[in-house]
């Protein structure tokens, strides 16, 4: 019989991870008493259990509820020493599960008010990563994402403030949160702005929405990558657009089966996308709120679609190549892939 390899030793990059998301539970639980942050009950409850929260996204009621847990979460962090333990904890959970590369993605206006205002917020992110990578050995850029539940004006802001920061560690621009509301076109300038400085667009789409929202995803943002991308399956044409173009799309199976995208893991697309050609990165979201991080990630494409080793070992290989990663980096990642499979 075959050996099954270990999917935390495959080298892989990490290309889907939001900031406050990424927090052990231990660790808001911690914050929240240093704080005296009063957090609702359901999620006390599930962090203390150790159960994710119950949670389905699919209508507005399980969106807030979605949204109102976040948001108490990221009200833990208030204080610089805050974000650097997130930033270190998230690289250790990352190197335990096989990853050489980590983009991660944060809204600095969510952090601004306690942290000194924007610029201050988006430096002391910054600092932590830099910080942490120097001392982990674990490659770490940050994706800076706007919101599309606020004004445009809001996003062409983060996009200036990205492209000021993109020599110190930003490397892509995101706009995030429910991508049933809104247009895409709407935040078409600030990703203009973004991509003349060089940043990777990347946006959600193709999670809560349909396939017509990885399409504006493509033609109204430019985007290099799509957050999600799932509902791309639905749409023979989109898919075969994506794969001639190697968009890669960030999935998360275990964070669409939470949210109600998909009623199991068997259910997600991963081998309709794969089979299509189109890059895949498999990422892990919000561990925080869906309970696995990147290696499950790994486990249910060969636990519930049968992926082999070598087809894994080619997921691996398309999240590099999907990344902002310099070329030295995704060729050593790349190396250990290969490595990967001839052990």
């Amino acid at each position: 019989m075959e050996r099954v390899r270990d999917v935390s030793e495959l080298p892989k990059a990490h290309l889907h991870l939001h900031f406050t998301g990424s927090m052990r539970p231990t660790t808001v639980l911690e914050l929240a008493d240093k704080h005296g942050v009063r957090l609702p009950d359901a999620l006390t409850e599930a962090l203390s259990g150790g159960e994710p929260p119950r949670l389905r996204a699919t209508d507005e009621r399980g969106w807030f509820r979605f949204q109102r847990l976040y948001d108490a979460a990221r009200s833990c962090l208030r204080e610089p020493e805050d974000i650097q333990r997130l930033v270190r904890e998230a690289a250790e959970e990352d190197l335990r599960d096989g990853s050489g590369w980590l983009e991660i993605q944060v809204d600095p206006t969510s952090y601004a008010p306690r942290l000194g205002g924007l610029i201050p917020a988006l430096e002391i992110i910054l600092d932590a990563v830099e910080t942490t990578s120097r001392e982990t050995g674990l490659g770490m850029r940050v994706l800076v994402a706007a919101n599309r539940m606020k004004h445009p004006l809001d996003a062409r802001t983060l996009a200036r403030l990205a492209a000021r920061y993109a020599d110190r560690g930003v490397v892509g621009f995101g706009l995030s949160n429910d991508e049933r509301r809104g247009m895409a076109r709407d935040f078409d300038r600030a990703f203009a702005i973004a991509r003349e400085a060089g940043l990777l667009s990347a946006p959600h789409g193709g999670e809560l929405a349909g396939a017509s929202s990885v399409r504006d995803c493509l033609d109204d943002l430019g985007a290099d990558r799509v957050g999600h991308g799932v509902r791309a399956a639905e749409h023979p044409g989109l898919l075969r657009r994506l794969a001639e173009r190697g968009v890669t799309c960030e999935v998360c199976p275990a964070s669409n089966v939470a949210l109600g995208v998909y009623e199991k893991p068997e259910d997600v697309p991963l081998r309709t996308l794969f089979e299509a050609g189109v890059p895949m990165a498999l990422g892990a979201d919000d561990p925080l709120l869906f309970g696995s991080r990147l290696a499950a990630q790994y486990e249910i494409a060969r636990r519930h679609h049968g992926f082999t080793d070598e087809e894994l070992a080619e997921v691996a290989r398309q999240s590099v190549r999907g990344s902002a990663a310099p070329e030295d980096v995704k060729a050593k990642l790349l190396a250990g892939v290969d490595d990967w499979l001839r052990s």
